[in-house]
Protein backbone atom coordinates (compact mmCIF):
# COMPACT_ATOMS: atom_id res chain seq x y z
CA UNK A 1 0.00 0.00 0.00
CA UNK A 2 2.78 2.43 0.93
CA UNK A 3 4.80 1.75 -2.23
CA UNK A 4 1.71 2.09 -4.42
CA UNK A 5 0.74 5.39 -2.80
CA UNK A 6 4.26 6.79 -3.18
CA UNK A 7 4.61 5.59 -6.75
CA UNK A 8 1.27 7.06 -7.80
CA UNK A 9 1.61 10.50 -6.24
CA UNK A 10 5.38 11.03 -6.61
CA UNK A 11 5.45 10.19 -10.31
CA UNK A 12 4.73 13.83 -11.36
CA UNK A 13 7.80 14.95 -9.40
CA UNK A 14 10.26 12.42 -10.81
CA UNK A 15 12.38 15.32 -12.10
CA UNK A 16 12.79 16.80 -8.62
CA UNK A 17 13.61 13.38 -7.19
CA UNK A 18 16.23 12.81 -9.90
CA UNK A 19 17.88 16.08 -8.91
CA UNK A 20 17.84 14.96 -5.27
CA UNK A 21 19.53 11.63 -6.13
CA UNK A 22 22.20 13.26 -8.31
CA UNK A 23 23.02 15.96 -5.75
CA UNK A 24 23.06 13.47 -2.89
CA UNK A 25 25.41 11.29 -4.92
CA UNK A 26 27.80 14.20 -5.58
CA UNK A 27 27.58 15.39 -1.97
CA UNK A 28 28.18 11.92 -0.58
CA UNK A 29 31.18 11.32 -2.86
CA UNK A 30 32.58 14.65 -1.67
CA UNK A 31 32.10 13.69 2.00
CA UNK A 32 33.78 10.32 1.34
CA UNK A 33 36.74 12.05 -0.28
CA UNK A 34 37.44 14.26 2.75
CA UNK A 35 38.91 11.56 5.09
CA UNK A 36 41.37 10.51 2.36
CA UNK A 37 42.50 14.11 1.98
CA UNK A 38 42.83 14.39 5.74
CA UNK A 39 44.93 11.21 5.83
CA UNK A 40 47.08 12.59 3.04
CA UNK A 41 47.68 15.81 5.02
CA UNK A 42 48.70 13.82 8.11
CA UNK A 43 51.00 11.39 6.31
CA UNK A 44 52.55 13.73 3.73
CA UNK A 45 52.17 17.12 5.34
CA UNK A 46 52.20 16.96 9.13
CA UNK A 47 54.58 13.97 9.39
CA UNK A 48 57.05 15.60 6.99
CA UNK A 49 56.57 19.16 8.22
CA UNK A 50 55.58 20.36 4.73
CA UNK A 51 53.48 23.44 5.45
CA UNK A 52 52.91 24.25 1.78
CA UNK A 53 51.52 20.78 1.15
CA UNK A 54 49.20 21.19 4.14
CA UNK A 55 47.94 24.55 2.80
CA UNK A 56 47.40 23.26 -0.74
CA UNK A 57 45.63 20.10 0.32
CA UNK A 58 43.70 21.99 2.99
CA UNK A 59 42.47 24.43 0.34
CA UNK A 60 41.34 21.51 -1.77
CA UNK A 61 39.51 20.07 1.29
CA UNK A 62 37.76 23.42 1.76
CA UNK A 63 36.58 23.43 -1.85
CA UNK A 64 35.28 19.85 -1.54
CA UNK A 65 33.50 20.78 1.71
CA UNK A 66 31.80 23.76 0.03
CA UNK A 67 30.68 21.50 -2.81
CA UNK A 68 29.23 19.06 -0.30
CA UNK A 69 27.37 21.85 1.54
CA UNK A 70 25.86 23.29 -1.64
CA UNK A 71 24.77 19.87 -2.90
CA UNK A 72 23.21 18.99 0.46
CA UNK A 73 21.29 22.29 0.74
CA UNK A 74 19.90 22.08 -2.80
CA UNK A 75 19.05 18.38 -2.40
CA UNK A 76 17.18 19.05 0.86
CA UNK A 77 15.29 21.92 -0.82
CA UNK A 78 14.08 19.78 -3.71
CA UNK A 79 13.36 16.85 -1.38
CA UNK A 80 11.26 19.01 0.93
CA UNK A 81 9.47 20.54 -2.05
CA UNK A 82 8.66 17.12 -3.48
CA UNK A 83 7.32 15.98 -0.09
CA UNK A 84 5.19 19.11 0.29
CA UNK A 85 3.71 18.70 -3.19
CA UNK A 86 3.12 15.01 -2.50
CA UNK A 87 1.24 15.84 0.70
CA UNK A 88 -0.84 18.46 -1.12
CA UNK A 89 -1.80 16.01 -3.87
CA UNK A 90 -2.71 13.18 -1.48
CA UNK A 91 -4.85 15.47 0.68
CA UNK A 92 -6.59 16.73 -2.45
CA UNK A 93 -7.16 13.16 -3.64
CA UNK A 94 -8.65 12.12 -0.29
CA UNK A 95 -10.83 15.24 -0.18
CA UNK A 96 -12.04 14.64 -3.74
CA UNK A 97 -12.81 10.99 -3.02
CA UNK A 98 -14.70 11.80 0.20
CA UNK A 99 -16.65 14.46 -1.73
CA UNK A 100 -17.87 11.68 -4.05
CA UNK A 101 -19.00 9.44 -1.20
CA UNK A 102 -22.68 8.90 -0.59
CA UNK A 103 -24.11 9.08 2.91
CA UNK A 104 -23.58 5.32 3.13
CA UNK A 105 -19.77 5.52 2.77
CA UNK A 106 -19.47 8.58 5.04
CA UNK A 107 -21.42 6.80 7.77
CA UNK A 108 -19.40 3.63 7.23
CA UNK A 109 -16.06 5.35 7.80
CA UNK A 110 -17.22 8.02 10.24
CA UNK A 111 -16.31 11.71 10.14
CA UNK A 112 -13.53 11.57 12.80
CA UNK A 113 -11.48 8.93 10.98
CA UNK A 114 -11.95 10.65 7.61
CA UNK A 115 -10.56 13.85 9.13
CA UNK A 116 -7.57 12.13 10.74
CA UNK A 117 -6.82 10.17 7.55
CA UNK A 118 -6.72 13.35 5.45
CA UNK A 119 -4.58 15.25 7.97
CA UNK A 120 -2.52 13.20 10.44
CA UNK A 121 -2.09 10.14 8.21
CA UNK A 122 -1.03 12.19 5.20
CA UNK A 123 1.43 14.11 7.39
CA UNK A 124 3.07 10.87 8.56
CA UNK A 125 3.61 9.65 4.99
CA UNK A 126 4.82 13.10 3.97
CA UNK A 127 7.42 13.03 6.76
CA UNK A 128 8.64 9.68 5.45
CA UNK A 129 9.11 11.24 2.00
CA UNK A 130 11.11 14.13 3.49
CA UNK A 131 13.40 11.88 5.51
CA UNK A 132 13.83 9.52 2.58
CA UNK A 133 14.92 12.36 0.30
CA UNK A 134 17.26 13.88 2.90
CA UNK A 135 18.62 10.80 4.70
CA UNK A 136 17.79 7.50 3.05
CA UNK A 137 19.02 8.43 -0.43
CA UNK A 138 22.47 9.26 0.90
CA UNK A 139 22.65 6.27 3.27
CA UNK A 140 23.29 3.42 0.76
CA UNK A 141 25.70 5.62 -1.22
CA UNK A 142 27.64 6.36 1.95
CA UNK A 143 27.56 2.75 3.05
CA UNK A 144 28.83 1.29 -0.22
CA UNK A 145 31.29 4.08 -0.87
CA UNK A 146 32.49 4.04 2.74
CA UNK A 147 33.18 0.31 2.65
CA UNK A 148 35.12 0.69 -0.59
CA UNK A 149 37.18 3.60 0.76
CA UNK A 150 37.78 1.88 4.12
CA UNK A 151 39.09 -1.30 2.45
CA UNK A 152 41.19 0.89 0.14
CA UNK A 153 42.79 2.58 3.16
CA UNK A 154 43.42 -0.58 5.20
CA UNK A 155 42.16 -4.00 4.09
CA UNK A 156 43.50 -5.61 7.25
CA UNK A 157 40.85 -4.00 9.43
CA UNK A 158 37.95 -4.57 7.03
CA UNK A 159 36.66 -7.42 9.20
CA UNK A 160 35.61 -4.81 11.75
CA UNK A 161 33.20 -3.36 9.19
CA UNK A 162 31.83 -6.83 8.47
CA UNK A 163 31.06 -7.26 12.19
CA UNK A 164 29.85 -3.78 13.16
CA UNK A 165 27.42 -3.12 10.26
CA UNK A 166 25.34 -6.35 10.56
CA UNK A 167 25.34 -6.02 14.36
CA UNK A 168 23.92 -2.50 14.15
CA UNK A 169 21.39 -3.42 11.45
CA UNK A 170 20.09 -6.46 13.36
CA UNK A 171 19.84 -4.55 16.65
CA UNK A 172 17.85 -1.71 15.10
CA UNK A 173 15.71 -4.16 13.09
CA UNK A 174 14.67 -6.00 16.24
CA UNK A 175 13.61 -2.75 17.87
CA UNK A 176 11.75 -1.56 14.76
CA UNK A 177 9.81 -4.85 14.50
CA UNK A 178 8.39 -4.31 17.98
CA UNK A 179 7.34 -0.77 17.10
CA UNK A 180 5.00 -1.79 14.25
CA UNK A 181 2.03 -2.93 16.39
CA UNK A 182 2.46 0.14 18.62
CA UNK A 183 2.15 2.47 15.64
CA UNK A 184 -0.88 0.58 14.37
CA UNK A 185 -2.58 0.96 17.72
CA UNK A 186 -1.54 4.61 17.92
CA UNK A 187 -3.47 5.49 14.73
CA UNK A 188 -6.58 3.80 16.11
CA UNK A 189 -6.19 5.76 19.34
CA UNK A 190 -5.85 9.02 17.40
CA UNK A 191 -9.19 8.21 15.74
CA UNK A 192 -10.67 7.52 19.16
CA UNK A 193 -9.56 10.88 20.56
CA UNK A 194 -10.90 12.67 17.48
CA UNK A 195 -14.22 10.86 17.76
CA UNK A 196 -14.74 11.66 21.44
CA UNK A 197 -13.64 15.27 21.02
CA UNK A 198 -15.90 15.81 18.02
CA UNK A 199 -18.89 14.33 19.86
CA UNK A 200 -18.27 16.53 22.87
CA UNK A 201 -17.88 19.72 20.87
CA UNK A 202 -20.94 18.98 18.72
CA UNK A 203 -23.06 17.89 21.67
CA UNK A 204 -21.85 20.43 24.23
CA UNK A 205 -25.40 21.67 24.90
CA UNK A 206 -26.64 18.15 25.62
CA UNK A 207 -23.65 17.51 27.88
CA UNK A 208 -24.39 20.62 29.92
CA UNK A 209 -28.16 20.09 29.93
CA UNK A 210 -27.71 16.66 31.53
CA UNK A 211 -24.83 17.77 33.75
CA UNK A 212 -22.51 15.16 32.24
CA UNK A 213 -19.34 17.25 32.16
CA UNK A 214 -17.55 14.94 34.62
CA UNK A 215 -18.54 11.82 32.68
CA UNK A 216 -17.38 13.35 29.38
CA UNK A 217 -14.16 14.53 31.00
CA UNK A 218 -13.50 10.98 32.17
CA UNK A 219 -14.37 9.58 28.75
CA UNK A 220 -11.98 11.96 27.01
CA UNK A 221 -9.38 11.30 29.70
CA UNK A 222 -9.58 7.57 29.03
CA UNK A 223 -9.22 8.02 25.26
CA UNK A 224 -6.38 10.47 25.80
CA UNK A 225 -4.66 8.13 28.26
CA UNK A 226 -4.91 5.21 25.82
CA UNK A 227 -3.20 7.31 23.16
CA UNK A 228 -0.59 8.50 25.66
CA UNK A 229 0.19 4.97 26.86
CA UNK A 230 0.65 3.71 23.31
CA UNK A 231 2.78 6.73 22.38
CA UNK A 232 4.94 6.20 25.47
CA UNK A 233 5.51 2.54 24.62
CA UNK A 234 6.48 3.48 21.08
CA UNK A 235 8.61 6.34 22.38
CA UNK A 236 10.51 4.05 24.73
CA UNK A 237 11.38 1.75 21.87
CA UNK A 238 12.42 4.71 19.72
CA UNK A 239 14.50 6.12 22.57
CA UNK A 240 16.33 2.79 22.75
CA UNK A 241 17.61 3.23 19.20
CA UNK A 242 20.19 5.94 19.85
CA UNK A 243 21.84 4.33 22.90
CA UNK A 244 22.19 1.11 20.89
CA UNK A 245 23.67 3.00 17.96
CA UNK A 246 26.10 4.94 20.14
CA UNK A 247 27.13 1.79 22.02
CA UNK A 248 27.97 -0.08 18.82
CA UNK A 249 29.62 3.04 17.34
CA UNK A 250 31.84 3.55 20.39
CA UNK A 251 32.75 -0.13 20.64
CA UNK A 252 33.65 -0.12 16.94
CA UNK A 253 35.82 2.98 17.40
CA UNK A 254 37.62 1.36 20.32
CA UNK A 255 38.18 -1.79 18.27
CA UNK A 256 39.64 0.23 15.37
CA UNK A 257 42.01 2.09 17.66
CA UNK A 258 42.97 -1.10 19.52
CA UNK A 259 43.77 -3.22 16.49
CA UNK A 260 44.95 -0.30 14.38
CA UNK A 261 47.48 0.90 16.99
CA UNK A 262 49.41 -2.37 16.79
CA UNK A 263 49.52 -2.10 12.98
CA UNK A 264 50.79 1.48 13.20
CA UNK A 265 53.40 0.40 15.71
CA UNK A 266 54.56 -2.42 13.43
CA UNK A 267 54.78 0.00 10.52
CA UNK A 268 52.23 -1.79 8.35
CA UNK A 269 49.79 1.11 8.61
CA UNK A 270 50.15 4.90 8.58
CA UNK A 271 48.59 7.14 11.22
CA UNK A 272 46.65 9.01 8.53
CA UNK A 273 45.27 5.76 7.16
CA UNK A 274 44.12 4.76 10.66
CA UNK A 275 42.39 8.13 11.07
CA UNK A 276 40.76 7.80 7.67
CA UNK A 277 39.63 4.22 8.37
CA UNK A 278 38.04 5.33 11.66
CA UNK A 279 36.26 8.18 9.86
CA UNK A 280 34.94 5.83 7.20
CA UNK A 281 33.72 3.34 9.78
CA UNK A 282 31.88 6.13 11.60
CA UNK A 283 30.37 7.31 8.30
CA UNK A 284 29.27 3.76 7.47
CA UNK A 285 27.66 3.23 10.86
CA UNK A 286 25.97 6.63 10.71
CA UNK A 287 24.58 5.74 7.28
CA UNK A 288 23.19 2.53 8.77
CA UNK A 289 21.75 4.58 11.62
CA UNK A 290 20.13 7.04 9.18
CA UNK A 291 18.70 4.19 7.14
CA UNK A 292 17.30 2.49 10.22
CA UNK A 293 15.93 5.83 11.47
CA UNK A 294 13.96 6.12 8.25
CA UNK A 295 12.97 2.47 8.46
CA UNK A 296 11.57 3.12 11.92
CA UNK A 297 9.19 5.59 10.33
CA UNK A 298 8.13 3.08 7.67
CA UNK A 299 5.83 0.96 9.93
CA UNK A 300 3.77 3.97 11.00
CA UNK A 301 3.76 5.40 7.50
CA UNK A 302 2.67 2.00 6.16
CA UNK A 303 -0.29 1.94 8.53
CA UNK A 304 -1.20 5.49 7.51
CA UNK A 305 -0.81 4.68 3.80
CA UNK A 306 -3.08 1.67 4.18
CA UNK A 307 -5.75 3.85 5.81
CA UNK A 308 -5.38 6.49 3.07
CA UNK A 309 -5.58 3.87 0.32
CA UNK A 310 -8.68 2.41 1.95
CA UNK A 311 -10.40 5.75 1.39
CA UNK A 312 -9.00 6.26 -2.11
CA UNK A 313 -9.98 2.74 -3.22
CA UNK A 314 -13.51 2.86 -1.81
CA UNK A 315 -15.92 3.49 -4.64
CA UNK A 316 -19.05 5.47 -3.95
CA UNK A 317 -22.27 3.51 -4.14
CA UNK A 318 -23.58 6.54 -6.08
CA UNK A 319 -21.74 6.14 -9.37
CA UNK A 320 -21.75 8.77 -12.13
CA UNK A 321 -23.52 7.67 -15.32
CA UNK A 322 -21.43 6.31 -18.17
CA UNK A 323 -23.23 8.52 -20.71
CA UNK A 324 -24.69 11.33 -18.59
CA UNK A 325 -27.63 13.40 -19.76
CA UNK A 326 -26.53 17.00 -19.29
CA UNK A 327 -29.67 18.84 -20.32
CA UNK A 328 -33.35 17.95 -20.43
CA UNK A 329 -36.69 19.73 -20.50
CA UNK A 330 -39.52 19.54 -18.04
CA UNK A 331 -40.99 21.38 -15.07
CA UNK A 332 -39.76 19.01 -12.39
CA UNK A 333 -42.06 16.01 -12.25
CA UNK A 334 -40.85 13.47 -9.70
CA UNK A 335 -41.74 9.78 -10.03
CA UNK A 336 -40.90 6.84 -7.75
CA UNK A 337 -41.28 3.47 -9.50
CA UNK A 338 -41.16 0.53 -7.09
CA UNK A 339 -38.12 2.08 -5.37
CA UNK A 340 -36.50 0.18 -2.52
CA UNK A 341 -33.39 0.82 -0.46
CA UNK A 342 -31.40 -1.59 1.68
CA UNK A 343 -28.15 -1.00 3.52
CA UNK A 344 -25.42 -3.60 2.85
CA UNK A 345 -25.71 -6.48 5.29
CA UNK A 346 -29.09 -5.31 6.64
CA UNK A 347 -31.74 -7.97 7.22
CA UNK A 348 -34.62 -5.80 6.00
CA UNK A 349 -34.81 -2.89 3.53
CA UNK A 350 -35.31 0.62 4.85
CA UNK A 351 -37.71 1.36 1.98
CA UNK A 352 -39.83 -1.20 0.17
CA UNK A 353 -41.64 -0.83 -3.16
CA UNK A 354 -42.24 2.93 -3.02
CA UNK A 355 -44.34 4.22 -5.94
CA UNK A 356 -45.95 7.65 -6.32
CA UNK A 357 -45.89 10.72 -8.56
CA UNK A 358 -45.17 14.28 -7.36
CA UNK A 359 -46.23 16.72 -10.07
CA UNK A 360 -45.19 20.33 -10.69
CA UNK A 361 -47.57 22.85 -9.20
CA UNK A 362 -48.52 20.44 -6.43
CA UNK A 363 -47.38 19.86 -2.87
CA UNK A 364 -46.70 16.26 -1.89
CA UNK A 365 -46.32 15.57 1.81
CA UNK A 366 -44.69 12.54 3.42
CA UNK A 367 -45.57 11.63 6.97
CA UNK A 368 -44.91 8.68 9.23
CA UNK A 369 -43.49 7.61 12.55
CA UNK A 370 -39.86 8.13 13.50
CA UNK A 371 -37.62 5.67 11.65
CA UNK A 372 -40.21 4.96 8.96
CA UNK A 373 -37.72 5.89 6.19
CA UNK A 374 -38.94 9.38 5.25
CA UNK A 375 -35.49 11.02 5.14
CA UNK A 376 -34.02 8.05 3.26
CA UNK A 377 -36.80 8.37 0.68
CA UNK A 378 -36.05 12.04 0.14
CA UNK A 379 -32.29 11.29 -0.11
CA UNK A 380 -32.89 9.14 -3.20
CA UNK A 381 -33.92 12.18 -5.27
CA UNK A 382 -30.62 14.15 -5.21
CA UNK A 383 -28.71 10.83 -5.14
CA UNK A 384 -27.32 11.19 -1.65
CA UNK A 385 -28.04 7.47 -1.85
CA UNK A 386 -29.22 5.35 -4.77
CA UNK A 387 -32.22 3.05 -4.78
CA UNK A 388 -31.12 -0.59 -4.58
CA UNK A 389 -34.23 -1.62 -6.51
CA UNK A 390 -36.65 0.27 -8.73
CA UNK A 391 -36.16 3.78 -10.11
CA UNK A 392 -36.49 7.44 -9.24
CA UNK A 393 -37.25 9.66 -12.22
CA UNK A 394 -37.11 13.41 -12.75
CA UNK A 395 -39.04 14.57 -15.81
CA UNK A 396 -39.14 10.99 -17.06
CA UNK A 397 -35.37 10.34 -16.74
CA UNK A 398 -33.78 8.01 -14.20
CA UNK A 399 -31.72 10.17 -11.82
CA UNK A 400 -28.85 7.70 -12.24
CA UNK A 401 -28.60 8.69 -15.91
CA UNK A 402 -28.46 12.45 -15.32
CA UNK A 403 -25.23 14.42 -14.94
CA UNK A 404 -25.03 15.10 -11.18
CA UNK A 405 -24.56 18.85 -11.64
CA UNK A 406 -27.58 19.03 -13.95
CA UNK A 407 -29.66 17.06 -11.43
CA UNK A 408 -28.64 19.17 -8.46
CA UNK A 409 -29.41 22.39 -10.33
CA UNK A 410 -33.05 21.24 -10.48
CA UNK A 411 -33.25 20.58 -6.74
CA UNK A 412 -33.45 22.82 -3.69
CA UNK A 413 -32.89 20.70 -0.59
CA UNK A 414 -33.49 21.81 2.99
CA UNK A 415 -32.14 18.92 5.12
CA UNK A 416 -33.52 17.70 8.41
CA UNK A 417 -30.57 19.22 10.22
CA UNK A 418 -29.87 22.48 8.40
CA UNK A 419 -26.17 23.26 8.25
CA UNK A 420 -24.70 26.74 7.86
CA UNK A 421 -21.11 27.39 6.90
CA UNK A 422 -18.76 29.83 8.60
CA UNK A 423 -19.03 33.17 6.82
CA UNK A 424 -21.90 35.63 6.63
CA UNK A 425 -25.65 35.47 6.11
CA UNK A 426 -25.11 36.53 2.49
CA UNK A 427 -22.40 33.93 1.78
CA UNK A 428 -24.64 31.17 3.14
CA UNK A 429 -27.65 32.29 1.09
CA UNK A 430 -25.54 32.60 -2.06
CA UNK A 431 -24.52 28.98 -1.62
CA UNK A 432 -27.62 28.26 -3.66
CA UNK A 433 -26.84 30.88 -6.30
CA UNK A 434 -23.48 32.71 -6.24
CA UNK A 435 -24.82 35.34 -8.66
CA UNK A 436 -27.84 36.31 -6.54
CA UNK A 437 -28.26 40.03 -5.82
CA UNK A 438 -28.90 41.51 -2.38
CA UNK A 439 -32.50 42.21 -3.43
CA UNK A 440 -32.99 38.53 -4.22
CA UNK A 441 -31.52 37.56 -0.86
CA UNK A 442 -33.85 39.89 1.01
CA UNK A 443 -36.82 38.59 -1.00
CA UNK A 444 -35.94 35.00 -0.09
CA UNK A 445 -35.53 35.95 3.57
CA UNK A 446 -38.92 37.64 3.58
CA UNK A 447 -40.61 34.52 2.22
CA UNK A 448 -38.72 32.33 4.72
CA UNK A 449 -39.81 34.64 7.59
CA UNK A 450 -36.17 35.48 8.29
CA UNK A 451 -36.06 39.10 7.18
CA UNK A 452 -36.91 40.52 10.60
CA UNK A 453 -34.13 38.81 12.59
CA UNK A 454 -31.53 39.47 9.86
CA UNK A 455 -32.49 43.17 9.76
CA UNK A 456 -32.11 43.22 13.55
CA UNK A 457 -28.48 42.16 13.21
CA UNK A 458 -26.16 45.21 13.10
CA UNK A 459 -24.39 43.98 9.95
CA UNK A 460 -27.52 42.76 8.15
CA UNK A 461 -26.58 40.43 5.29
CA UNK A 462 -22.94 40.81 6.33
CA UNK A 463 -23.67 39.46 9.81
CA UNK A 464 -21.20 36.69 10.71
CA UNK A 465 -22.34 33.08 10.89
CA UNK A 466 -20.29 30.62 12.94
CA UNK A 467 -19.47 27.13 11.72
CA UNK A 468 -22.64 25.08 11.77
CA UNK A 469 -24.69 28.20 12.52
CA UNK A 470 -24.09 27.84 16.24
CA UNK A 471 -24.52 31.58 16.83
CA UNK A 472 -28.16 31.55 15.69
CA UNK A 473 -31.13 29.64 17.06
CA UNK A 474 -32.51 26.42 15.60
CA UNK A 475 -35.50 28.19 14.11
CA UNK A 476 -33.27 30.86 12.57
CA UNK A 477 -31.05 28.17 11.06
CA UNK A 478 -34.08 26.52 9.50
CA UNK A 479 -35.34 29.79 8.03
CA UNK A 480 -31.90 30.64 6.61
CA UNK A 481 -31.69 27.15 5.08
CA UNK A 482 -35.14 27.60 3.51
CA UNK A 483 -34.10 31.01 2.16
CA UNK A 484 -30.94 29.42 0.72
CA UNK A 485 -33.09 26.93 -1.22
CA UNK A 486 -35.41 29.72 -2.42
CA UNK A 487 -32.46 31.74 -3.76
CA UNK A 488 -31.65 28.79 -6.04
CA UNK A 489 -35.16 28.90 -7.63
CA UNK A 490 -35.18 25.18 -8.46
CA UNK A 491 -37.86 23.09 -10.14
CA UNK A 492 -38.08 20.66 -7.21
CA UNK A 493 -38.19 21.69 -3.55
CA UNK A 494 -37.37 19.04 -0.94
CA UNK A 495 -38.20 20.05 2.64
CA UNK A 496 -37.06 17.39 5.10
CA UNK A 497 -38.90 18.24 8.31
CA UNK A 498 -37.72 21.82 7.71
CA UNK A 499 -40.44 23.53 9.79
CA UNK A 500 -40.07 21.54 13.01
CA UNK A 501 -38.27 24.32 14.91
CA UNK A 502 -40.85 26.96 13.99
CA UNK A 503 -43.86 27.89 16.08
CA UNK A 504 -47.28 27.27 14.56
CA UNK A 505 -47.87 30.93 13.62
CA UNK A 506 -44.49 31.29 11.86
CA UNK A 507 -45.02 27.92 10.20
CA UNK A 508 -48.39 29.06 8.83
CA UNK A 509 -47.03 32.40 7.57
CA UNK A 510 -44.07 30.71 5.90
CA UNK A 511 -46.24 28.14 4.11
CA UNK A 512 -48.60 30.89 2.94
CA UNK A 513 -45.66 32.91 1.57
CA UNK A 514 -44.25 29.81 -0.14
CA UNK A 515 -47.37 28.99 -2.14
CA UNK A 516 -47.10 31.71 -4.84
CA UNK A 517 -43.33 31.27 -5.16
CA UNK A 518 -43.51 27.49 -5.57
CA UNK A 519 -46.75 27.46 -7.56
CA UNK A 520 -45.01 26.12 -10.69
CA UNK A 521 -42.56 23.85 -8.87
CA UNK A 522 -42.78 20.35 -7.46
CA UNK A 523 -42.78 20.56 -3.67
CA UNK A 524 -42.14 17.55 -1.44
CA UNK A 525 -42.42 18.05 2.32
CA UNK A 526 -41.44 15.57 5.00
CA UNK A 527 -43.14 16.56 8.22
CA UNK A 528 -44.04 15.33 11.67
CA UNK A 529 -46.81 17.87 12.32
CA UNK A 530 -50.10 17.26 10.58
CA UNK A 531 -50.84 21.00 10.67
CA UNK A 532 -47.88 21.59 8.34
CA UNK A 533 -49.23 19.31 5.60
CA UNK A 534 -53.00 19.44 6.05
CA UNK A 535 -53.39 21.52 2.85
CA UNK A 536 -51.08 19.36 0.71
CA UNK A 537 -52.41 18.14 -2.62
CA UNK A 538 -51.18 14.64 -1.84
CA UNK A 539 -50.12 13.03 1.43
CA UNK A 540 -48.02 9.85 1.46
CA UNK A 541 -48.19 7.86 4.71
CA UNK A 542 -45.18 5.59 5.34
CA UNK A 543 -44.92 2.86 7.94
CA UNK A 544 -41.95 0.49 8.27
CA UNK A 545 -40.55 1.68 4.93
CA UNK A 546 -43.71 1.01 2.90
CA UNK A 547 -46.58 3.21 1.73
CA UNK A 548 -49.74 2.45 3.72
CA UNK A 549 -51.81 5.43 2.60
CA UNK A 550 -52.05 7.98 -0.19
CA UNK A 551 -54.50 10.83 -0.71
CA UNK A 552 -55.63 14.17 0.71
CA UNK A 553 -56.08 14.90 4.39
CA UNK A 554 -59.80 14.19 4.35
CA UNK A 555 -59.42 11.05 2.23
CA UNK A 556 -56.76 9.60 4.53
CA UNK A 557 -58.84 10.23 7.64
CA UNK A 558 -61.42 7.86 6.18
CA UNK A 559 -59.19 5.29 4.50
CA UNK A 560 -55.88 5.09 6.44
CA UNK A 561 -55.91 3.98 10.09
CA UNK A 562 -52.21 4.84 10.51
CA UNK A 563 -52.84 8.44 9.43
CA UNK A 564 -55.86 8.62 11.71
CA UNK A 565 -53.71 7.51 14.65
CA UNK A 566 -51.12 10.19 13.88
CA UNK A 567 -53.80 12.90 13.69
CA UNK A 568 -55.49 11.70 16.86
CA UNK A 569 -52.21 11.49 18.81
CA UNK A 570 -51.28 15.07 17.87
CA UNK A 571 -54.77 16.33 18.65
CA UNK A 572 -54.63 14.67 22.07
CA UNK A 573 -51.22 16.20 22.72
CA UNK A 574 -52.51 19.68 21.83
CA UNK A 575 -55.56 19.27 24.08
CA UNK A 576 -53.36 18.06 26.93
CA UNK A 577 -51.13 21.09 26.48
Amino acid sequence: MLVRLLRTHLRPYAGYLSVVVVLQLVGTIASLYLPSLNADIIDNGVAKGDTGYIMRTGGWMLAVSLLQIVCTIVAVYFGAKSAALFGRDVRAAVFHRVGEFSAREVNSFGAPTLISRSTNDVTQVQMLVVTTCTLLVAAPITMIGGIFMAVREEAGLSWLVAVAVPLLAVSIGLIASRMVPQFQQMQKNVDGVNRVLREQITGIRVVRAFVRERHETERFGQANQDLTDTAVRAGRLMALVFPVVMLILNLSSIAVLWFGASRVESGTMEVGALTAFLSYLIQILFSVMMATFVMIMVPRASVCAERIQEVLHTDSSVRPPAAPITSFTGRGQLVFEHASFKFPGAAEPVLHDISFVASPGETTAIIGSTGAGKTTLLSLVPRLMDATEGRVLVDGIDVREIEPEALWERIGLVPQRPYLFSGTVASNLRYGNPEATDEELWAALEIAQGKDFVEAMPEGLAAPIAQGGTNVSGGQRQRLAIARALVRKPGIYLFDDSFSALDLATDARLRAALRPVTAEACVVIVAQRVSTIVDADQIIVIEDGAIVGKGTHSELLESCPTYGEIVESQRSAEEAA
